[in-house]
Protein backbone atom coordinates (compact mmCIF):
# COMPACT_ATOMS: atom_id res chain seq x y z
CA UNK A 1 0.00 0.00 0.00
CA UNK A 2 1.32 3.55 -0.84
CA UNK A 3 1.88 6.28 1.37
CA UNK A 4 0.57 9.66 1.34
CA UNK A 5 2.82 12.95 1.71
CA UNK A 6 1.90 16.35 2.49
CA UNK A 7 3.86 18.48 0.55
CA UNK A 8 3.48 22.21 1.56
CA UNK A 9 5.30 25.66 0.24
CA UNK A 10 3.89 25.14 -3.08
CA UNK A 11 4.04 28.05 -5.90
CA UNK A 12 1.16 29.00 -6.82
CA UNK A 13 2.25 28.66 -10.27
CA UNK A 14 3.15 24.70 -9.62
CA UNK A 15 1.06 22.28 -11.43
CA UNK A 16 0.20 18.63 -10.82
CA UNK A 17 2.58 17.25 -13.05
CA UNK A 18 5.47 19.48 -12.47
CA UNK A 19 5.46 17.75 -9.21
CA UNK A 20 4.99 14.52 -10.16
CA UNK A 21 7.86 14.53 -12.05
CA UNK A 22 10.16 16.02 -8.69
CA UNK A 23 8.62 13.23 -6.92
CA UNK A 24 9.16 10.74 -9.43
CA UNK A 25 12.73 11.14 -8.65
CA UNK A 26 12.34 9.49 -5.25
CA UNK A 27 10.27 6.33 -6.51
CA UNK A 28 7.62 5.33 -8.14
CA UNK A 29 3.93 7.96 -7.32
CA UNK A 30 0.77 6.96 -7.09
CA UNK A 31 -1.35 10.10 -7.49
CA UNK A 32 -0.67 13.90 -7.43
CA UNK A 33 -3.36 16.81 -5.58
CA UNK A 34 -2.31 20.29 -5.47
CA UNK A 35 -5.00 21.92 -2.95
CA UNK A 36 -7.15 24.54 -4.84
CA UNK A 37 -9.81 26.80 -3.46
CA UNK A 38 -13.25 25.95 -4.58
CA UNK A 39 -14.09 29.67 -5.63
CA UNK A 40 -11.57 30.87 -7.45
CA UNK A 41 -9.80 27.60 -8.28
CA UNK A 42 -6.04 28.92 -7.28
CA UNK A 43 -3.87 26.60 -5.65
CA UNK A 44 -3.53 26.55 -2.21
CA UNK A 45 -0.11 26.28 -1.87
CA UNK A 46 -0.02 22.57 -0.27
CA UNK A 47 -1.08 19.41 -1.57
CA UNK A 48 -0.90 15.75 -1.00
CA UNK A 49 1.24 13.21 -2.96
CA UNK A 50 0.80 9.48 -2.72
CA UNK A 51 4.42 7.28 -3.24
CA UNK A 52 3.97 3.54 -4.22
CA UNK A 53 5.66 2.53 -1.05
CA UNK A 54 6.85 3.08 2.56
CA UNK A 55 10.71 3.70 0.70
CA UNK A 56 9.65 5.87 -1.75
CA UNK A 57 8.11 8.01 0.86
CA UNK A 58 11.49 7.94 3.12
CA UNK A 59 12.98 8.48 -0.20
CA UNK A 60 10.80 12.01 -1.15
CA UNK A 61 10.69 13.16 3.01
CA UNK A 62 14.49 13.04 2.44
CA UNK A 63 15.03 14.86 -0.72
CA UNK A 64 12.87 17.29 -0.89
CA UNK A 65 11.68 18.67 2.78
CA UNK A 66 13.13 21.93 3.02
CA UNK A 67 14.22 21.78 -0.95
CA UNK A 68 13.66 25.13 -2.70
CA UNK A 69 11.12 24.44 -5.46
CA UNK A 70 10.18 27.00 -8.08
CA UNK A 71 11.60 29.46 -5.81
CA UNK A 72 9.62 28.12 -2.93
CA UNK A 73 11.11 26.34 0.00
CA UNK A 74 9.38 22.80 0.18
CA UNK A 75 8.00 20.91 3.38
CA UNK A 76 7.26 17.67 2.53
CA UNK A 77 6.16 15.21 5.75
CA UNK A 78 3.51 12.47 6.35
CA UNK A 79 0.40 13.22 5.72
CA UNK A 80 -2.11 12.86 8.99
CA UNK A 81 -4.97 11.34 8.44
CA UNK A 82 -7.73 13.81 7.77
CA UNK A 83 -9.89 14.81 10.51
CA UNK A 84 -13.43 14.25 10.48
CA UNK A 85 -15.48 17.73 9.32
CA UNK A 86 -17.72 19.33 11.83
CA UNK A 87 -21.75 19.76 10.84
CA UNK A 88 -21.71 23.88 10.18
CA UNK A 89 -25.11 23.86 10.52
CA UNK A 90 -25.99 24.77 6.92
CA UNK A 91 -29.19 23.27 4.79
CA UNK A 92 -31.28 21.43 6.66
CA UNK A 93 -33.85 22.42 9.37
CA UNK A 94 -34.97 26.76 9.12
CA UNK A 95 -36.90 28.52 10.62
CA UNK A 96 -36.48 27.12 14.66
CA UNK A 97 -34.51 29.86 15.28
CA UNK A 98 -32.01 27.61 17.29
CA UNK A 99 -28.74 28.26 17.81
CA UNK A 100 -27.46 26.59 14.14
CA UNK A 101 -31.35 27.45 12.98
CA UNK A 102 -30.36 29.89 10.88
CA UNK A 103 -33.42 32.83 9.33
CA UNK A 104 -37.13 32.28 10.25
CA UNK A 105 -38.65 33.45 13.38
CA UNK A 106 -37.42 32.24 16.66
CA UNK A 107 -38.60 33.11 20.34
CA UNK A 108 -37.77 36.40 21.15
CA UNK A 109 -36.47 37.05 24.55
Amino acid sequence: MGKKLYVGGLSYSTTEDNLHGLFSQAGSVDSVKIITDRDTGRSKGFGFVEMSTEDAAQSAIEQFDGKDFEGRKLTVNEARPQAPRENRGGGGHRGHGGPSGGGGRGPRY
